[in-house]
This record gives structure tokens, sequence and C-alpha cells, in this order.
């Protein structure tokens, strides 16, 4: 049982409808995340939004170490089991210590797009010289489909994608920040900064929410932030930009 998060709609006073009324969610998902089950990150933002609390007050387990663990190769900075997991802070600390650049590589990173706060960051930052380069799946492209047809979620990929586009090309007003969209295979997903990547493992059959992600620090090394580099480039290059009237230019 999560007492912190009863606790909380308590003195809020907030019934499971009134928080699934909020959410857009069923009552029923709501009993499940008092019972103990962890919500998705967009879901815990939201809650801990709608209670006027930090995420880690409902959740005090999310950075809680789960015992002797072995140490972390020297290449991985941190490890997630899953995406899902990652803390929004995370998120947020990557990309506000930005200084020179953002990339984000993704099929649709809608996680992020239908974050308010996370795009108002993006723009900010931008606004202070950081550029800004984000890469999104063409919905209508084979690859897209094919990766929603193997993680078993037919059109819904696409789906995501494209309104992950839509809320991307919001940013486009903004000199340096540049949306584009690719048609490549993709092993995982990339976020990252000059500071740290965090590289998304896709795995067959498992939506990119579910699979690992590494967190990577150029300065120990910089061999593996290199070719995730590499990577984000070369897909750039193969891209095409978006307008803010949605036509598509092969660059």
């Amino acid at each position: 049982m999560n007492a912190a998060l009863r606790k909380a709609l308590a003195e809020a006073q907030l019934t499971e409808t009134d928080v699934a009324a909020h959410l857009g969610v069923d009552p029923k998902t709501v009993r499940r995340w008092l019972s103990g089950q962890r919500p998705y990150p967009r879901h815990r933002w939201a809650l801990a939004d709608l209670l006027q609390t930090e995420e880690h007050n409902l959740w005090p387990d999310l950075n809680r170490p789960t015992g002797d663990r072995n140490p972390l190769p020297e290449h991985a900075y941190r490890v997630y089991a899953h995406r899902w997991q990652i803390p929004r802070e995370v998120w947020w600390d990557l990309f506000s210590s930005a200084e020179q650049e953002i990339g984000i590589l993704v099929y649709s990173g809608l996680f992020l797009a239908d974050d308010a706060g996370i795009l108002n960051l993006l723009r900010a930052r931008a606004q202070d010289g950081v550029n800004v380069r984000i890469l999104i799946g063409n919905p209508e492209s084979q690859q897209v489909k094919q990766r929603g047809k193997d993680e078993e979620i037919g059109e819904t990929l696409a789906a995501r994608a494209q309104n992950a586009l839509i809320l991307f090309r919001t940013l486009m007003e903004i000199d340096t920040i540049e949306v584009r969209t690719h048609s490549t295979v993709l092993y995982n997903s990339i976020y990252m900064t000059e500071k740290r990547i965090l590289a998304n493992h896709h795995i067959y059959g498992l939506p990119a929410a579910k699979s690992p992600v590494i967190e990577i620090d150029p300065n120990v090394s910089l061999d593996m932030s290199k070719a995730y580099t590499k990577s984000f480039e070369q897909v750039w290059e193969s891209s095409r930009f978006q307008t803010k009237n949605h036509k598509e230019n092969k660059v």
C-alpha cells in the first residue's frame, strides 16, 4: 500500500474518482496506485502537480537503493531497468544543465512532448543560446509502422509520433530549435547534452518505456559517448526538416 499517496489524497480531500477525473484514467487505476502499483511517469508528475507536492514525497522509493549491488561498470554512470523508472527530476536536470547542446532522437518521445514544463524548459534553454535538435520518427514511414507491430500496438506508435511532432513544432518559433523527422531503424533512443547522455535501449516486443536506460558521462566514457553522438549525427544528416506549416524538406 502507498501510505504516502493515500495520506496526500486525504489531506487534499480528494477521492479516487476525483483523481481519475483529473488525470483521465479509470478509478480502478487510481485504486491500484494506492495499493502500491507505481504509475507511469506522466501520471506521477500529474499527481504531484495535482497534490502540489514533489514526486519523491509520494513515491519515496524512487531513488532508494535496493540492497547490496555490484558496482556499475566504469563506462556507465547510472543504469535504470526501465525508462519509466527515471524520475522527472533526472530529465529536468539533464536538459537544464545544458550550456551548448540538447539532442533528442526518438520514435515519438511523447512523454516529453506532452509535458508542458519540459517544453517550456527546452524553450528557455534555447532562448539562452543552447542549440536544441529534436528528431522524431516519420509517422508515415515503414520503420515506425514496423516498430509499432513489433511492440504489438499496431498504429498507436505512428499516432504517438504524429502527436509528439505537433507538440514539438510549437517550439519552432525559437531560432535555435530545429525539429526533423527520420525514417531510421532505431536500436536505441538518445537524449543528450554535452554533459550527459541517456541511451534508452529498444528491445523487440517491448515499448521503450519498459526497456533499460544507461546514463553516460562523456568525461568518464569518452569513446562510448562518441558512439552515441555519432549515431545521432548520422540520423540527423538523413532526416527531413520540419516547418511550422507541416511541410517537410529533405536535407
